[in-house]
């Protein structure tokens, strides 16, 4: 199932991608802009991991540039980090926010801007493009900012929704940070045979 997953996630992603945006005029009718931009930010999560995966570029760029040919990033952390932590964050974002207080689809929201900041900052560090880079401009940045905004004039929606929401984003990429330089130490204390 793996395999078969390592194989397939990323066209899965842009088929998915489509059809929720196909769907977006019909849901404009009856949801409010603030609802709307919510359940559009897994859609254009979906279409930036095409740019961000296809050809594995971006699995390949991290473990060429930030360590230095190790395997730091695995082809299963991969699909954990986009599969349950992303796809499954916007899930129960948008559950949250439909069944709890709409608030609480703002960790979807951060996350879309946590990540945009870091692929400009890498572009700006690195001098040269990251694979997502282009996505992170062209839709996150704008439709996320738009959904900030949008989602905090939204009458209940508090502080603790935007702490929580910046925590869960931040701490996702914090914890792959985590796992990608402990699984490069690891390998690098492993003897060479």
């Amino acid at each position: 199932m793996q395999e078969w997953l390592n194989r397939h996630w990323v066209a899965a992603a842009l088929c998915t991608a489509i059809l929720l945006t196909v769907l977006m005029p019909i849901l404009a009718q009856r949801w409010p802009p603030a609802w709307l931009l919510i359940f559009a930010m897994l859609p254009i999560y979906m279409f930036h991991q095409v740019e961000e995966h296809t050809g594995d570029r971006f699995k390949k760029l991290v473990n060429q540039h930030v360590f230095h040919g190790l395997e730091a990033l695995t082809p299963l952390a991969v699909l954990w980090i986009n599969l349950p932590g992303v796809w499954g964050v916007g899930l129960l974002s948008i559950y949250a926010a439909g069944f709890l207080n709409i608030g609480w689809g703002l960790s979807m929201v951060y996350l879309v801007l946590v990540n945009a900041v870091a692929h400009v900052v890498a572009a700006v560090l690195w001098q040269k493009y990251n694979p997502g880079l282009w996505t992170a401009l062209a839709l996150f940045v704008p439709v996320g900012t738009l959904a900030l905004f949008e989602v905090a004039r939204v009458p209940g929606v508090e502080r603790i929704h935007h702490e929580v929401g910046l925590a869960v984003g931040i701490g996702i990429h914090a914890a792959i940070v985590v796992y990608t330089r402990g699984k490069a130490a690891k390998i690098a204390r492993q003897p060479v045979s």
